[in-house]
């Protein structure tokens, strides 16, 4: 008894935090959803990289994901397309030249110096690059309102930058700091730097316009560089109309379909069926928050997942109450009945969800963008079926048989015990 009464409490406990997180947490919606971004970009060969192969793109996706996990993008889908394209969808984001620059250029950082006796504004390249840099922040010029990027260089990238500005202080030769060939600061060393350089290995690059130029530069720089330059081949934005469609049909679909089950497990199956659509409901609410807290991005597939867990949830409680009424139709007892009934069916639930969990990891793994949302969905929605069938159902259920009026095997979908069991002898 007493830890039946802890498990309801676990029960409620479960409930009101899912509603809290419900409430409280926003959902987050993919690009089939909630409209967004989508580029195709293709890899250039280069006479560094001659050749377009599966290594080189794998590093131009790990230096997009970063450059996007910088700008706080969440939940976005980058994926190989062919032997030389990236399919990038960046969902919310509705600035399509803003993705464009943040993810086409290759972001080659190199630091030139004014040639000595030559003509003005003539720079020649050095061995300090992007390569040498370990940090880059956009920070706020207080006295002017203006935004510059400060970065941090390695042992020997700040070795480098102390001699380099030690050269060029009081000289009155600039230093040149260029993003894919273009100069984006050139400023003047003072005298001061003469002969020791700007030393502790951190520098800073004025000249941004604004915030949001000097947070991309930051997030470029402390990606690091395209293995190779790419082209965008495809920039196309999604609106959201399509989306909210989507969302509207899949909401009826999901509350008719479920609504539909609930009547038929209390027509079929009577007080278990009750039983199991609260269990459903607690199902719903509980994989729900889990969504949230993770948090998972809805997609139309991921929708699909969900549904289809919950067709799985209603499946366990058919097979504990189809046990339970076997036991009934032996003429056991009622308590008896119940809890062989959880007892036998547990293993058969075990098995199908451990079997259809095995091929939602093989769909992740081996799955791509919607795919793997779809396989995420239906791994959670499996889990938490386990925790509801099992501990959800059978303590509720036991509960309710705690009442003398609700002890009656008709209540069950089951005539007289012995009745039933007298006409299957002589069957």
């Amino acid at each position: 008894m007493r830890q039946r009464t802890l498990l309801l409490l676990l029960v409620a406990f479960v409930i009101v935090g899912s509603i809290f997180v419900i409430v409280t947490k926003k959902t987050e919606l993919g690009l089939d959803l909630q409209g967004g971004t989508q580029l195709t970009l293709q890899a250039k060969p280069t006479a560094k990289v001659p050749k377009i192969t599966l290594e080189v793109m794998k590093g131009v996706q790990t230096v997009m994901e970063q450059r996007l996990n910088g700008l706080g993008v969440s939940e976005v889908v980058i994926q190989l397309k062919g032997s030389d394209q990236i399919l990038v969808q960046l969902p919310g984001i509705k600035d399509p030249d803003r993705a464009e620059r943040l993810l086409g250029d290759t972001a080659q950082l190199e630091f030139r110096v004014e040639k000595a006796g030559g003509m003005p504004g003539e720079f020649v390249k050095t061995d300090l690059g992007g390569s040498d840099l370990t940090n880059a922040m956009p920070e706020s010029l207080a006295n002017n309102g203006g935004w510059e990027v400060a970065i941090e260089f390695t042992g020997p990238g700040g070795e480098k930058f102390a001699k380099l500005t030690g050269d060029l202080g009081g000289t009155g030769r600039r230093l040149g700091i260029y993003l894919d060939d273009k100069a984006i600061s050139t400023p003047t060393v003072g005298p001061e730097f003469a002969g020791r350089g700007i030393t502790g290995g951190k520098a800073v690059i004025t000249g941004m316009k604004n915030a949001q130029e000097a947070t991309e530069l930051a997030v470029k720089l402390k990606a690091g560089a395209l293995p190779v330059p790419v082209t965008v081949i495809e920039n196309r934005t999604v609106g959201a109309t399509l989306g909210a469609d989507s969302v509207r049909q899949s909401l009826y679909t999901g509350i008719g379909g479920t609504v539909l089950v609930l009547i038929f497990m209390i027509a079929y199956y009577r007080l278990p069926g009750f039983v199991a659509d609260i269990a459903l409901v607690i199902y719903g609410l509980t994989t729900f928050a889990i969504f949230k807290l993770i948090p998972v991005t809805l997609t139309l597939p991921g929708i699909a997942g969900f549904i289809l867990s919950i067709g799985m949830a209603v499946d366990a409680n058919v097979l504990i109450f189809e046990r339970t009424k076997e036991e009934l139709r032996a003429g056991k007892q009622l308590f008896t009945s119940v809890e062989a009934g959880f007892k036998r069916a547990f293993t058969s639930i075990l098995d199908s969800h451990i079997t259809s969990l095995i091929s939602c990891a093989v769909l992740f793994y081996l799955g791509t963008g919607l795919v793997k949302g779809f396989a995420l969905t239906l791994a959670i929605g499996l889990l938490v079926n386990l925790f509801t069938a099992i501990t959800c159902s059978r303590t509720l259920l036991l509960t309710m048989l705690n009442f003398p009026s609700l002890r009656k095997p008709s209540l069950f979908g089951v005539t007289d015990p012995k009745k039933a069991t007298a006409q299957a002898a002589q069957q």
